[in-house]
């Protein structure tokens, strides 16, 4: 504490500065002042440079890296809208390819139904055709039968009473 009373008190007898009894470790002349020119002169020439370059390299490269972004988002948003219009085409066009199947589907099943009632119509004249025709050779044999029959039971009849009937 006395080194501090020391230091701190001024005495009319030593003077303005206090005087230290050790040597100092920093000794200030005007050398100081030349290292402090130097300092600054280096400081100037290392910011002009080294720095002002280092930082105009650092803001164009930043700059070009968000461009670089900003073009990726545009083109991320630009392609999400194609991708969108090409999703709505789809939906469109399968829509559109379900609507033709169904026509399709539909004038396959008219024609279809069509052919089956032409071969049905066909198929029940041929069956008309052919029991008209069984009838018509059904009654001309029972006709035919009849007179047989007739005749067979006439000649039976004739036979049986060993003389001719009268007709």
């Amino acid at each position: 504490m006395t080194t501090l009373r020391c230091l701190l008190e001024v005495t009319p007898d030593q003077g303005s500065v206090p005087q230290a009894g050790e040597q100092q470790l920093l000794d200030m002349d005007s050398t100081v002042f030349v290292m402090l020119g130097i300092f600054l002169l280096v400081a100037l020439i290392l910011t002009q440079w080294l720095w002002k370059p280092y930082l105009r390299v650092r803001d164009e490269r930043v700059r070009r890296v968000e461009g670089a972004r900003a073009e990726a988002e545009r083109l991320q948003a630009n392609s999400a809208g194609r991708l969108a219009r090409i999703e709505v085409q789809l939906t469109e066009a399968r829509k559109a390819g379900h609507a033709e199947r169904a026509q399709a589907r539909a004038r396959a099943l008219a024609r279809e139904q069509e052919i089956v009632a032409q071969a049905q119509a066909a198929a029940h004249k041929t069956l008309a055709e052919a029991r008209a025709k069984l009838d018509a050779t059904l009654a001309a044999e029972r006709a035919r039968l009849q007179d047989s029959a007739a005749t067979l039971g006439r000649e039976i009849a004739e036979k049986a009473l060993g003389r001719r009937l009268a007709s």
